[in-house]
C-alpha cells in the first residue's frame, strides 16, 4: 500500500522574530509535522538552535516535532529534546562509528564513517522508544546504506539530499538509488531533507520517500497552502 505523503516543515527558514506567527502559518498552511534542525558546530561547520526553542515551541502546537540531531555527541542530548516536547528524534549514523580518514579532524565536513557501530545506535534508539517516541536514524549523502538489523527496530529514516549545515543547498539526486534500494526493504517512514522543492520532490516521492522536508520552498512562498498541497499530492 502506499504511504500518505507528508510535509515537514524545516523551521531554520522561519523568521525567528515571530516565531510564533510562522508556526501557525504553518497549521494554517496544513503541515503535518515542524522539522527541526540542531547544529552545534562540531558535526557540522555552524551552530543553530537547542532545547529551549523546542520548548517554546511545544505550548503552541498540536504539530508532531521532530528534532534532527546534527550533533557530536547525540547521546549526550537525547533525554534534553524529549523532555522539550520532541515527537521524533532523529540521528545520524555517522556518530557511531569510525570516520573516514578525511573527516576525522573537527574542521573536515561533511562527516562521513567507515563502519557503522550497530550496538551503540541500536541502544540510543531504544532509548528513544523507551521514551514513547520515534526514532528515525539519518543518513549523509556520502554514506552508503548500512542499518543492518537495527531496520527492525527504527520508526523511519532521514535520507540527507544535500551535506548537512546550511539551508539553500542545490538537491543531490544520486541520493535517490539510496532511497530506491531501502524502501525494498524498510516499510517504515522514509523522509528526505535538502533542497525540496516543485521539480526535485516529485523524484524522491517516485524513489520510494513519503515524508518530505522543506525550508526554503515552504518558508519563501507567497501560498504555502498550495506548496502543501501540491507536495501531497504527488503521485508515484
Amino acid at each position: 500500500m502506499k504511504k500518505e505523503i507528508k510535509v515537514s516543515a524545516s523551521i531554520l527558514c522561519a523568521d525567528f522574530t515571530k516565531l510564533g506567527d510562522e508556526i501557525k502559518k504553518c497549521e494554517d498552511a496544513g503541515v503535518d509535522m515542524l522539522h527541526v534542525d540542531i547544529m552545534d558546530g562540531h558535526f557540522v561547520p555552524v551552530t543553530s538552535i537547542g532545547e529551549t526553542i523546542v520548548q517554546a515551541i511545544r505550548p503552541i502546537t498540536k504539530l508532531q516535532i521532530d528534532t534532527h540531531l546534527m550533533v557530536e555527541n547525540p547521546s549526550m542530548q537525547i533525554d534534553n529534546f524529549i523532555n522539550a516536547g520532541a515527537d521524533i528524534v532523529s540521528i545520524h549514523v555517522e556518530c557511531y562509528g569510525k570516520r573516514k580518514t578525511n573527516c576525522q579532524r573537527p574542521e573536515q565536513f561533511p562527516k562521513e564513517i567507515e563502519h557503522f557501530d550497530i550496538e551503540a545506535a541500536t541502544k540510543d534508539v531504544l532509548k528513544i522508544k523507551s521514551k514513547g517516541k520515534k526514532a528515525f536514524m539519518v543518513i549523509n549523502p556520502g554514506t552508503p546504506l548500512c542499518l543492518d538489523s537495527l531496520i527492525k527496530d527504527i520508526d523511519g529514516v532521514l535520507i540527507m539530499s544535500v551535506n548537512p549545515g546550511f539551508a539553500r543547498q542545490k538537491f543531490m539526486p544520486e541520493v535517490l538509488s539510496k532511497v530506491q534500494e531501502l524502501r525494498k526493504i524498510f516499510d517504515g517512514d522514509i523522509a528526505i531533507d535538502g533542497g525540496v522543492k516543485e521539480d526535485t520532490a516529485p523524484l524522491a516521492v517516485k524513489a520510494g520517500v513519503n515524508i518530505l522536508a522543506t525550508a526554503s520552498y515552504f518558508f519563501g512562498a507567497t501560498d504555502q497552502k498550495k506548496v502543501v498541497s501540491y507536495l501531497r499530492n504527488l503521485k508515484v
